[in-house]
């Protein structure tokens, strides 16, 4: 510090590079020696999405909230898991890449390297070591996994579970229709299912809204 000014630059760089060689935040396994008789406490962000040049305002916004409950719950003991990922699929990657002219695997990860040298010099105590990206296949292996477990389930109102579609009671009423009644009964039972309803379309994107993006709203 000189003549009174605080020299950022050079002390925050200092203590990032520290957080990062010494690996501060991470979250131990529990058979680590480090977790033991420690209270569980998982902290989770909205990942951003590594789909424009870097990050705008809002994000660390958020993002501080929740890295204060982190680091308060770590103070007091806690076994905290507090990690960031990348929400790299979708259609904010994919318009990115296009108007880029560049396939979406390398503007996704030119956007994730520089997305996560803004995170790492705002100093936010995350696990960097449980990092996620959703377009990693070792990840999104398992949403394909649940998909296929909602598809091939139905929800039993009397046992109050999910079962499996091979269980589902079909009347007899329906299978005296035939094939494509029977077909069709389970398909509608199935936890994810097929359905007809309105939606907000953009022509542009060529795909449906939330109410959210919608401009005015809904």
């Amino acid at each position: 510090m000189q003549d009174g000014q605080y020299d950022f630059n050079r002390i925050e760089k200092k203590w990032q590079d520290y957080w990062l060689s010494r690996k501060t935040f991470r979250t131990p396994d529990g058979s680590d020696p480090a977790a033991a008789d420690k209270p569980k406490y998982y902290v989770l962000d909205m990942f951003p999405y590594p789909s424009g040049a870097g990050l705008h305002v809002g994000h660390p916004e958020g993002y501080t909230a929740s890295d204060i409950i982190a680091r308060y719950k770590r103070m007091c003991g806690y076994n905290v898991l507090h990690p960031i990922g990348w929400d790299a699929f979708g259609l904010p990657a994919e318009q990115y890449a296009v108007q880029t002219g560049t396939h979406p695997a390398k503007t996704t990860q030119k956007n994730i390297d520089n997305m996560r040298r803004q995170i790492q010099a705002l100093g936010f105590s995350y696990d960097w070591d449980r990092q996620v990206d959703t377009t990693d296949p070792r990840y999104y292996k398992w949403t394909q996994w649940i998909f296929l477990k909602f598809y091939k389930s139905w929800f039993d109102d009397t046992l109050q579970k999910a079962r499996p579609i091979e269980e589902l009671p079909i009347p007899d009423a329906i299978k005296a229709q035939g094939e494509a009644a029977v077909r069709e009964y389970i398909d509608s039972h199935r936890l994810a299912y097929e359905s007809y309803a309105p939606v907000n379309w953009c022509p542009a994107l060529g795909t449906v809204l939330a109410n959210e993006e919608v401009v005015g709203g809904v």
